[in-house]
């Protein structure tokens, strides 16, 4: 499993990426066996990964201190995405139930979103966290487009960006995607970061990554503009390290982006690559979910916050 992985590697376009890698780094394929990884997350203290096999139904569990792997949940509605919020609790997308849940401590899940407006949501899709303590995700309507992610359905709703503030309630922030799916703030949250992958259901449609300015009081979204366009697939999830690149799923790896949108280079993984994130003690270990198999590097960069 571990050393040099037939297909993988680095492409440095700009020589600023390598300076993100020791010399001896190789990828690390460390299972394989899914339908359609997903979602990754990092729970610090319990040194383990939990990621999403869409299809199956599951959520997988890595174990750092021996390399073990457990279905951590199943059924699960058809999870997707995934985060950590600020007190350790895992936060959930799911397909088959619309909905953003959340586990506590004790194990019990708290729905937190299932309807705007009266009307079912699509099929959240990814979510990240706030300082503050918000809960921003994507709703595109992948989930029940086919019976194969989620169940069939008419949707109900545009394919908006949410925001749940901390006493509950969820906003529209963004209307304006075709496709929103993955998102992260930037390190000092001044900005988020949306992919739109409306190329799948549109010719010529969008396969990039939208800059949208956050507003001073931290709970609407400003002027936007097209940070990077994917060269290779489509960009689906990703995250941001905390000199502030973009590290993001494309078809062929990991693109690597500067904070002014120069692609500086990519991490090649031998299938085509659904999103990654941040984690081991430091926060300097990538992993990275491909089609079918979960994958890891360490890095010199670190990444902003964990999961």
């Amino acid at each position: 499993m571990y050393g040099e992985l037939e297909g993988s590697g680095f492409e440095t376009l700009e020589d600023a990426f390598g300076a993100c890698f020791v010399g001896h780094a190789r990828v690390e394929r460390l299972w394989s066996g899914a339908r359609w990884c997903e979602g990754p997350a990092w729970f610090a203290a319990g040194r383990y990964l939990v990621w999403s096999d869409i299809p199956n139904d599951r959520m997988l569990r890595w174990d750092e201190t021996d390399g073990a792997v457990s279905v951590f949940r199943a059924p699960c509605n058809n999870s997707n995405g995934h985060t950590v919020d600020r007190q350790g609790r895992l936060l959930s997308c799911h397909h088959l139930s619309r909905a953003v849940s959340r586990t506590e401590h004790d194990g019990s899940i708290t729905t937190l979103a299932t309807h705007y407006d009266g009307k079912r949501l699509n099929s959240p899709n990814d979510v990240v966290v706030k300082s503050d303590g918000s809960i921003w995700f994507t709703d595109p309507s992948y989930g029940i487009l086919s019976d194969y992610e989620g169940e069939r359905a008419t949707p109900e709703l545009p394919c908006n960006v949410y925001r749940i503030d901390p006493e509950g309630t969820l906003s529209v922030v963004a209307d304006d995607f075709l496709k929103p799916n993955g998102l992260a703030f930037s390190p000092d949250e001044s900005v988020l970061y949306v992919a739109d992958t409306g190329a799948t259901h549109q010719q010529d449609g969008p396969r990039h990554i939208r800059r949208l300015r956050v507003s001073a009081d931290g709970r609407t979204l400003g002027a936007s503009e097209v940070f990077a366009t994917c060269s290779n697939g489509l960009f689906d999830g990703f995250r941001c390290d905390t000199e502030g690149r973009i590290w993001s799923s494309a078809g062929d790896g990991v693109h690597c982006y500067s904070s002014d949108g120069t692609l500086l280079g990519k991490i090649r993984i031998p299938e085509m690559v659904a999103n990654v994130t941040f984690g081991g003690k430091r926060l300097n270990r990538l992993f990275i979910c491909g089609t079918t198999s979960l994958y890891s590097v360490f890095l010199t960069a670190n990444g902003c916050t964990p999961g």
